[in-house]
């Protein structure tokens, strides 16, 4: 069976073509997260499966749970995933989808792991510094793990810069013993 990406890929970019024609990417992004926390649920992937419940009835239910207010591109979008049995897709078309809106907007995720719980202006001094360098908007998420000693790791797609105490101890130690 072909990769998962493979298939949402190209609902992806025609989700994101039509909600930059319309000026409505966020919109769609939040319908489109909507929809996929809807068949991540364990109830609703057993419907998908089902071959007693119609793609109509499932494209109505996912409708439902993510806006029902939802404009007709979005609900004929949902629809088309439905027929074409494609529904267990969504959460990888979001996140493509997200992807390609962040891309549009200059915006990257980055996160910052830290030994220890990161203050506000901490937050703040790496944004503003990870913003210069990669001249985009960065939207700063952090975690915690107390195994690092001291320092941080930040991850921002394919980059990792590790400045953590942890990894210079494991360098230091390496080039001992070599």
């Amino acid at each position: 069976m072909a990769d998962k990406v493979t298939i949402a890929r190209p609902y992806a970019k025609a989700a994101f073509r039509q909600a930059q024609a319309s000026s409505q990417l966020d919109r769609w992004s939040t319908l489109l997260d909507r929809a996929a926390a809807g068949v991540s649920d364990a109830r609703v992937t057993s419907l998908i499966g089902d071959p007693r419940v119609t793609p109509a009835q499932l494209a109505d239910l996912v409708i439902s749970v993510a806006d029902e207010n939802a404009g007709d591109e979005e609900k004929n979008f949902l629809r088309l995933l439905a027929d074409n049995r494609r529904l267990g897709f969504l959460p990888d078309v979001a996140r493509l989808f997200q992807a390609m809106k962040d891309d549009a907007e200059g915006t990257v995720d980055v996160t910052v792991t830290s030994a220890t719980a990161m203050q506000d202006s901490e937050r703040e001094q790496i944004a503003a510094a990870l913003a210069k360098r990669f001249g985009r908007k960065v939207r700063v998420h952090t975690e915690v793990d107390p195994a690092l000693i001291g320092g941080a790791v930040v991850r921002a797609g394919d980059l990792v810069i590790d400045g953590s105490i942890k990894s210079r101890l494991e360098r230091m130690a390496f080039e001992l013993t070599a």
